[in-house]
């Protein structure tokens, strides 16, 4: 997605500056964003990994040895298995799109994501390319980009506040502050966000409501813009209605699927180490890794994810290096493993038929 910064860069009027030098900027910056991004990325699991775990790497990497690859070949098929429900998710979002397709759009735009920092915008557009190449219309892709935006926020608020109620509904009263604020947080965030999402859908005057505030808020920052939010949030009320209305259970179902199976793929890879922690807590800090997933600052929240959860884990009791180990075999196969298996989808995109794309009127 274009940044209005960039734009507004880019067209050079009124800035006096060169405009050629606007799309130079844009992509210095960008570059400077993901060395950065992969060089903290990198820091923490090298260093904050082992750090936050009390242990060493060679201790770490003398448990990841001991996993017999009849264990692993079973991780690679339970992802492979958990990122084909979150196809129900896509398909559910735009009308047309089989499942082989949204698996390959699900692997090709999660491997661009997990390479860069910020990597959704990336990941976006590998699925607008895709997508476009198929035949389906702009106004389909940009639709179930935002539902299910907002499907995938919502659900990984909801896995702390779950973690929190069974904690505490298994009267474990060991519930760390840091779970108890990014619970209370992730309420209060997913409320707001679901409050307006119904508020939109339900209601023509509530939209156009919220996108005059919205309007206020960014007319300060963007004096320039081709479109008021007022217009987008009223159009895109009509199209997300129609999505919703038939496909929020495919939806549901698909992340409900994905969650759960990755969830099962934690609890093996604690088990593979050795971590022996009662499932409530196990859960408990699954959740916190999948909320810092959405982390920004580096792919995919990578390092973070692993350095708070290794955290999370240590502090429950478990083994320093068990716990370590068990959450970068987690990470090995849910995030890394998914590049491979993103080149694979680009290579079954391109052998794929494709299809002129449909248009609308603007």
């Amino acid at each position: 997605m274009s940044d209005v910064g960039a734009e507004m860069t880019r067209d050079g009027r009124g800035l006096g500056s060169d405009p050629a030098a606007g799309p130079k900027a844009s992509r210095l910056r960008r570059v400077v964003q993901a060395v950065v991004g992969l060089g903290i990325a990198v820091a923490l699991l090298v260093w904050g990994v082992p750090y936050f775990g009390h242990t060493t790497w060679p201790e770490i990497w003398s448990i990841l040895r001991t996993v017999p690859t009849s264990r692993a070949l079973l991780l690679l098929l339970g992802v492979v298995v958990g990122l084909y429900c979150y196809t129900f998710t896509l398909t559910g979002s735009m009308r047309g799109l089989r499942h082989w397709q949204a698996l390959i759009v699900n692997v090709a735009g999660s491997s661009v994501g997990n390479l860069l920092p910020g990597g959704g915008a990336a990941g976006l557009a590998a699925t607008y390319t895709i997508c476009r190449s198929w035949g389906f219309s702009r106004r389909a892709i940009s639709t179930s980009a935002i539902v299910t935006g907002v499907w995938n926020v919502l659900s990984r608020m909801a896995l702390p506040v779950i973690a929190i109620v069974g904690l505490l509904a298994g009267r474990d009263s060991d519930v760390p502050g840091a779970l108890a604020d990014a619970a209370v947080g992730a309420a209060v965030t997913g409320a707001l966000v679901l409050t307006a999402f119904v508020a939109i859908i339900a209601s023509e005057r509530a939209a156009i409501a919220i996108g005059q505030t919205i309007d206020k808020v960014v007319g300060r920052l963007w004096k320039r813009r081709s479109m008021s939010v007022r217009s987008l949030v009223v159009d895109l009320r009509a199209r997300i209605n129609d999505v919703v209305r038939t496909g929020w259970l495919s939806m549901t179902l698909g992340l409900v699927g994905f969650f759960g199976i990755y969830y099962l793929l934690f609890l093996l890879c604690m088990k593979s180490t050795g971590v022996q922690l009662p499932y409530g807590q196990l859960f408990a800090a699954y959740a916190i890794g999948r909320l810092l997933t959405a982390v920004g600052i580096t792919p995919g929240g990578m390092g973070v994810t692993e350095s708070a959860t290794t955290a999370a884990l240590v502090a429950w009791g478990a083994a320093s290096t068990e716990a370590a180990a068990g959450v970068l075999l987690f990470s090995l196969f849910t995030h890394f493993m998914e590049v491979p298996l993103g080149a694979l989808g680009w290579l079954a995109w391109s052998l794929s038929p494709k299809k002129e794309p449909d248009e609308e009127p603007p």
